[in-house]
């Protein structure tokens, strides 16, 4: 049974792959390319289009649905944004000597960790990239809901994980807060003053990383609470 379910997710993969390198892909030309007959691509195809991962026109054609293509920018956002943040994420761990984070909002409230740039110190954070956790309370998580402060950075302890302090501050893009730069280390290193020097460290390159994205500097994100 097992094998049976493996084989089938690996037939509709195929096709998928189909409709999306053709971009549109008649029934036989679906199961010619992932070398299925035609009626076990009929019977997959109309799975994934009820599913919404393909479409099909007026002619019969099938064409990639709302779902694939949504997958598909995200995926791509997420590699354009970390690649444009991954100098300031640099930035921060040289300067700092912690782990600098970046990431992005899900639509289950959740933080998604998408970047990263490892701390230079002994007893440092390793990594959270491709892990989500839920947003309430975290540092990262008060950004993305546009909860920032006056200061314009946050900070939390022992949230996601004991005796951890995560610093983080807002993304912008024109259309507002897109993603949360951070770092993170041990909460018997990140005390009083060294939080608020981290704080400013994080919104300047959090800012940097805005302005790329074209953000103005001059007016906060819809939602934030601060003005500068």
């Amino acid at each position: 049974m097992a094998e049976q379910s493996t084989r089938t997710v690996e037939r509709a993969l195929d096709l998928l792959a189909a409709v999306a390198d053709r971009g549109e892909a008649s029934l036989t030309e679906c199961a010619r390319l992932a070398d299925l007959a035609p009626s076990t691509a009929l019977r997959l195809l109309r799975t994934l289009e009820s599913a919404g991962f393909v479409q099909r026109d007026d002619e019969g054609a099938f064409r990639p649905g709302h779902r694939l293509i949504g997958i598909g920018a995200k995926a791509l956002g997420h590699d354009a944004l970390a690649a444009t943040a991954q100098p300031s994420l640099h930035e921060l761990a040289r300067a700092s000597g912690e782990s600098g984070y970046l990431c992005v909002g899900t639509p289950d409230q959740g933080v998604l960790y998408i970047a990263q740039a490892e701390g230079s110190r002994t007893i440092r954070h390793v990594s959270w990239v491709g892990h989500r956790f839920p947003q309430d309370g975290s540092a990262t998580g008060r950004v993305l809901r546009g909860e920032t402060p006056e200061e314009g950075w946050v900070a939390a302890a022992s949230v996601v994980e004991p005796d951890v302090v995560a610093v983080a501050a807002p993304v912008r893009a024109p259309t507002g807060t897109v993603a949360a730069l951070s770092v993170v280390g041990p909460a018997y290193r990140l005390t009083g003053e060294r939080v608020r020097e981290l704080g400013e460290m994080v919104l300047a390159e959090a800012e940097h990383v805005s302005a790329k994205l074209g953000a103005s500097a001059e007016e906060p994100a819809p939602g934030e609470g601060r003005s500068r």
